[in-house]
């Protein structure tokens, strides 16, 4: 088995969950990267495991967790500026066109960084699904390419863990981030895992909106 991870902030208690598991072979066999290039491992069955861009998800097996963000989320942006994409995440540059924005995608660190700045100049995009649909939005989802029980057993007690990141590590992260500490901390207050009928009604309702854009 081998499990894609996506290098994103938002997984830090996941990660951290991860290494805290007795699965010594789970935490060897990790591939690495920003979420279009797991996305598309994992649809090439290169990886077993992995949150996958929501866009993607579509007839695929994903079990209830993801990453969600009810409201404003910090990390994903359209700013001021050249019309643009963001390469690392289809989700985001999808959903820009469904809430007919213009401007440039930014998202992940460099979105975070903007946020700790200041910059006024963004739309939050999950803040603006919410505002139009009255649901959170869904980013990725945990999909496996196989029967395999292990990662549903995984995910299920990662779902009732109360992870509670180490403040040391949480400083480890903005320092290598260039983020304050209260950027960080406030960040992972923003995003939850849990998929329940909210969540997957504004899946269904995303999946239904990108065919039209």
């Amino acid at each position: 088995m081998v499990f894609g991870k996506i290098e994103y902030l938002n997984l830090l208690p996941f990660e951290f969950f991860i290494k805290k598991s007795p699965h010594t072979y789970l935490k060897r066999a990790v591939k690495k990267s920003h979420p279009a290039v797991i996305t598309e491992l994992f649809l090439k069955r290169k990886v077993s495991a992995a949150f996958i861009s929501s866009i993607k998800s579509r007839g695929k097996k994903c079990l209830n967790a993801g990453i969600v963000a009810d409201g404003e989320v910090l990390s994903v942006f359209v700013c001021e500026g050249k019309d643009k994409e963001d390469t690392e995440s289809k989700s985001s540059n999808i959903l820009k066109k469904i809430l007919n924005l213009k401007g440039e995608v930014v998202i992940g660190n460099k979105a975070l960084q903007m946020y700790a700045k200041g910059n006024k100049r963004c739309i939050d995009l999950a803040k603006e699904w919410k505002k139009q649909e009255g649901l959170p939005f869904v980013f990725a989802l945990f999909c496996i390419n196989s029967k395999d029980e292990f990662y549903k057993k995984m995910i299920k007690r990662f779902l009732k863990s109360n992870i509670k990141i180490p403040y040391y590590i949480k400083k480890k992260e903005a320092k290598k981030l260039g983020l304050p500490l209260g950027v960080v901390e406030l960040y992972l207050e923003k995003i939850s895992y849990k998929i329940g009928e909210k969540e997957r009604k504004s899946v269904k309702i995303f999946l239904k909106k990108a065919k039209m854009v």
